[in-house]
């Protein structure tokens, strides 16, 4: 909806109920009144950090900006201020200073994080604190950390800065306090700009949320959690062996103490009447600086939902994605079908520029020591912007500029009609009972490129459902939400902008129409870093990355190329070979009785790989037992040599007869007998298989001669061959099928995952790995016994 700027003042009733402002207002030009001023700043790189560092590069050159940058990893401050200093914004900067050693030269850098302050300037005269944890959901101890007790040190060390030895303040610092206008918590009705009255201890709030930590850890630990851990990761590997299974377990536990703490954090901050412990712990932080600066001048700015700028540096301006985002990409590509939201609610959104600009304004402020000045940076109270409003909106910009990469390709956008949150909660879980029904399903369906096919969209489904289930979580105490922020400070401080300023510092939120915003900037803006993301991504599909061109990789013979065998170059099963071998020496009634007693077993053993890939191994070959191997090797080399070799892959055939002419050592590993291997001699130089013992007549006992290599061992055997040869597995190969392999495809650079189990299948989409399909046409048929 477009409405003439001019008349935005009038808007909803609650801006014909302004109360007197009593607040400090503008006296000049705003490059007069920061200039030569020491601004201390945190958060630089952060959105509004980074932007504020601009402008006061760009538009206050007397100004003297000093930031506080914590290290990271390798890369110390100096450092991360100089590769922010690379971004497209500050290109022309740079090149009016001469280069990024000039720009550089600007800055005062000055190492630490919070809560770790080092010793402040002496002669700052404004702190700006731009940081904090900004996520909706952190863990409660990580939220304490940042948002309170980093808070308390960093004010205490601007103490320090300005007090003398004789315990005398040397000046009076202007402290500037960048909150969020939600922390006001679950109230309704018109918010003031003023402290929010409330009887909270942050000091027991901070230490109880402290000890979370230290509680969840043991919690974590102990037996019943770990054995619920432990069984949870045995389902899904047991097969990969222990050491996986231990890895994952831990993984388990690591991702359940995030969880909990996670869960405290928003628990008691809405037990307390806070949405959640972001907006919980930025009020007590309120609180904070509101004690310890009793006596120097507070300013408190406490913007709405800060989004892509209108103009400054450029419209659309926006570092990674921040609230709406993530919602207004998952409704274009058709992922969010309803949204709990009501109708009428106002989305309080207002450019980063605005925000940026109204906290420079508020620093050249000279509030009354000891009174605290407060500022809302919204547009609700003047230029309000409805749930429905910002629907027709997205919607509009989609349907004239849609996604290519969407969910359902050609269906048509979702129509919200807003039911309210109880009925989109409704459709929600039943949508995730579905999905957990069709899970069950899949799981137990036969392996086929249309299991897989199902699995993936099964996938697909979940990862929707997940950012469904997290956003609707998260967001639905905004969406349901009937605060009305007041900016009579905020409105008082524009007005009194210098006019020459106007035009560079503008921050009055009814200075721009919605349409425009969200159709012609925002939503280009968000969306074109996806457009190419996805063309990119569609470029790429064709092009694997671990399935690599073997004529340009010249690892030669420090390479190897290591293969399983059973469902990766042959369609073919132990058991399957376990009858080519025992059927053919039997009479038809023996045969029908031994292929009934194999298949009388079948669940038996299904059952058993599914425990122990080994164990399995172990009961199938005790079928062997009073075999005559002699005999056994005799057909393998005669009737059985063309009847095996008719069932590998052409195409995985290829892939050897490739790394072969590349120089690379092919190895077969296989649970297989290795009689039934010697048709293949000639295409590796290895074969590791499992060798039956025999008898002194050479009858097989039903006993391996040694343990199979399955899982764990066959990566353990990997390891330990490439160090006797000398063999680089960061340039090597592996392809396999099944999850119980995933260990082995882990310890090479280049794994691919063939035709694979719908568990391996997964595996090797979080880690990146190739997917290849290896068919075997046989002119046999499976039925058919060697003759």
């Amino acid at each position: 909806m477009s409405v003439p700027a001019d008349t935005f003042h009038r808007g909803p009733a609650l801006s014909e109920l302004r109360e007197p402002v009593h607040g400090p207002l503008l006296d000049g030009r705003l490059r007069d009144l920061l200039g030569g001023k020491k601004i201390v700043m945190t958060g630089v790189t952060g959105f509004i950090g980074e932007q504020l560092l601009w402008k006061m590069l760009t538009d206050l050159p007397d100004t003297r900006p000093s930031v506080l940058v914590r290290r990271k990893g390798s890369a110390g401050a100096t450092a991360r201020v100089r590769n922010l200093l690379k971004k497209k914004i500050f290109a022309d900067l740079a090149e009016q200073h001469g280069g990024l050693d000039g720009l550089l030269a600007r800055i005062e850098v000055i190492e630490g994080d919070l809560p770790n302050v080092p010793a402040l300037p002496a002669d700052l005269d404004v702190v700006v604190h731009c940081a904090g944890d900004v996520s909706f959901d952190p863990p409660i101890d990580q939220a304490f950390t940042t948002n309170v007790v980093g808070t308390r040190v960093l004010m205490e060390r601007m103490l320090e800065a300005v007090t003398g030895p004789d315990g005398e303040r040397t000046k009076v610092p202007h402290y500037v306090h960048i909150s969020t206008a939600y922390t006001a918590g679950r109230r309704r009705g018109a918010i003031p700009e003023a402290g929010h009255v409330h009887g909270i201890d942050y000091e027991a709030e901070t230490r109880a949320g402290l000890a979370m930590r230290e509680q969840v850890e043991a919690a974590s630990r102990m037996p019943e959690r770990l054995t619920e851990l432990r069984h949870q990761a045995e389902r899904v590997h047991r097969q990969a062996g222990y050491l996986t299974t231990a890895a994952d377990t831990e993984r388990r536990r690591q991702e359940w103490v995030t969880a909990e703490l996670v869960a405290a954090g928003t628990e008691r901050a809405r037990s307390l009447g806070w949405t959640d412990v972001y907006t919980f712990t930025k009020a007590l932080g309120e609180r904070v600086v509101t004690d310890l600066g009793a006596d120097i001048e507070i300013s408190i700015v406490r913007p709405a939902i800060v989004e892509s700028s209108w103009l400054h540096p450029y419209p659309g301006w926006i570092e990674g994605f921040k609230m709406a985002e993530p919602l207004i990409l998952a409704y274009g590509r058709g992922e969010l079908p309803e949204f709990p939201a009501s109708a009428d609610a106002v989305i309080d959104i207002v450019p980063c520029d605005y925000v940026v600009n109204a906290i420079l304004a508020v620093c050249a402020t000279d509030p009354t020591p000891g009174e605290p000045e407060y500022y809302h940076v919204s547009s609700g109270a003047r230029n309000p912007l409805t749930f429905h409003d910002i629907y027709g909106h997205i919607r509009s910009y989609f349907t004239a500029h849609p996604l290519e990469n969407v969910s359902k390709p050609g269906a048509p956008l979702p129509e919200w009609k807003f039911p309210g949150a109880v009925s989109v909660e409704r459709l929600l879980s039943t949508s995730e009972r579905a999905h957990d029904l069709a899970e069950r399903v899949i799981s137990r369906a036969p392996r086929s490129h249309q299991t897989r096919k199902l699995a993936r969209d099964l996938d697909l489904m979940r990862g929707r459902l997940d950012f469904w289930r997290r956003y609707h979580t998260l967001y639905n105490e905004y969406a349901q939400s009937e605060l009305h922020f007041v900016d009579d400070n905020t409105l008082a401080l524009t007005r009194s902008l210098d006019p020459a300023d106007v035009a560079t510092f503008a921050f009055d939120t009814a200075g721009y129409d919605w349409t425009t915003y969200l159709e012609d900037v925002h939503c280009p803006a968000i969306t074109a870093s996806v457009r190419r993301m996805d063309a990119l991504r569609k470029k790429r599909a064709n092009r694997p990355t671990t399935f690599k061109d073997l004529s340009t990789n010249t690892a030669g013979a420090s390479a190897v190329a290591v293969f399983d065998l059973d469902g990766t170059i042959m369609s073919t099963n132990v058991i399957e070979q376990y009858l080519w071998a025992r059927l053919p020496e039997l009479s038809p009634l023996d045969r029908a009785v031994e292929l009934g007693g194999v298949l009388g077993r079948l669940p038996s053993y299904l059952l058993t790989e599914q425990r122990d890939r080994g164990s399995f191994l172990r009961a199938v070959y005790r079928r062997y037992r009073g075999l005559d191997l002699a005999e056994l090797e005799h057909r393998v080399d005669t009737t059985m040599n063309d009847f095996i070799l008719d069932r590998v892959s052409p195409d995985a055939i290829r892939r050897i007869e490739e790394h072969r002419a590349a120089g690379h050592t092919t190895i077969l590993i296989t649970g297989a007998v290795s009689v039934l291997t010697r048709p293949l001699r000639g295409l590796f130089d290895i074969i590791l298989a499992a060798e039956l013992g025999s008898d002194a007549d050479g009858k097989a006992t039903g006993y391996l001669a040694t343990s199979p290599l399955v899982g764990e061992s066959r990566a353990a055997w990997l390891q330990h061959y490439a160090a006797l040869r000398g063999v680089d597995l960061t340039r090597s190969f592996a392809y396999a099928d099944s999850h119980s392999d995933l260990p082995m495809l882990s310890t090479v650079g280049n794994p691919v995952a063939v035709s694979p189990d719908i568990s391996l299948m997964r595996a090797a989409q979080r880690k990146n790995w190739s997917i290849v399909e290896w068919k075997t046409k046989s002119p046999t048929p499976r039925w058919r016994l060697p003759a």
